[in-house]
């Protein structure tokens, strides 16, 4: 089998205007920006396959916000948008919460703050991984299967639209890094893409990551999701 690359892309920028942890709450769509997030990825993987790459498999996570940003790009490749429930947010004990200090200081919360490591507030970071692994190597092979024969110029690829944290976890595993970190230094903006390049027996050769939308960042809402 070929090398096939999967993209593991973020969604864009969600209204939010508490300011909550949204976490797998429904009815939490795209903003005005996330949407131009949307379509700039979008045209990127379009300018992508005409260069020719060979992009076959579209996935999303179930929630608005991540099929709302696969939708611009299905248009643009003439792509099915498939479900993919193991792509989802992280479970998350302060999902809608407005998280803040004081919050976080109401001695009901502290049994769920014990562990960051695993973490005690939520799914545990090996879990997400190993969720988000297996969906990506099942997209891996879906991309090759759908190619057809015709591999592009660098193996088929897959998209798949998921959240920061699930993503960053998934990342960190691929590294053989240590999955406990800081929440605010997760490299993984919004519409930011990290890609997981595989050879022709399907081990990880390589992860990159790119922001084709960094131009659109400056003053979006830094709100994580879990």
């Amino acid at each position: 089998m070929p090398q096939a690359t999967v993209h593991l892309l973020r969604h864009g920028e969600v209204h939010n205007p508490d300011g909550v942890l949204y976490g797998r709450l429904p009815e939490f769509h795209l903003s005005e920006l996330g949407q131009e997030m949307a379509r700039t990825l979008a045209e990127h993987f379009r300018q992508r396959a005409e260069s020719g790459a060979r992009i076959t498999y579209l996935a999303a996570s179930p929630l608005d916000r991540a099929q709302e940003t696969a939708r611009p790009t299905s248009d643009a490749l003439h792509l099915q948008i498939h479900t993919e429930e193991r792509i989802i947010e992280a479970k998350n004990y302060f999902e809608g919460m407005k998280v803040t200090k004081a919050e976080l200081r109401r001695p009901k919360h502290w049994p769920r703050l014990v562990n960051p490591l695993r973490p005690s507030w939520g799914e545990p970071y090996k879990q997400q991984a190993a969720r988000v692994m297996e969906a990506v190597q099942e997209a891996r092979l879906r991309a090759i299967e759908l190619a057809d024969g015709d591999f592009g110029t660098e193996g088929p690829e897959a998209i798949m639209v998921s959240h920061q944290l699930p993503i960053w976890a998934t990342r960190l595993s691929a590294e053989g890094k240590p999955l406990w970190h800081d929440p605010r230094k997760r490299e993984c903006t919004l519409t930011s893409i990290t890609s997981l390049v595989f050879d022709d027996d399907g081990a990880l050769v390589r992860v990159t990551y790119s922001e084709p939308a960094a131009s659109l960042l400056p003053g979006a809402a830094t709100t994580p999701g879990a």
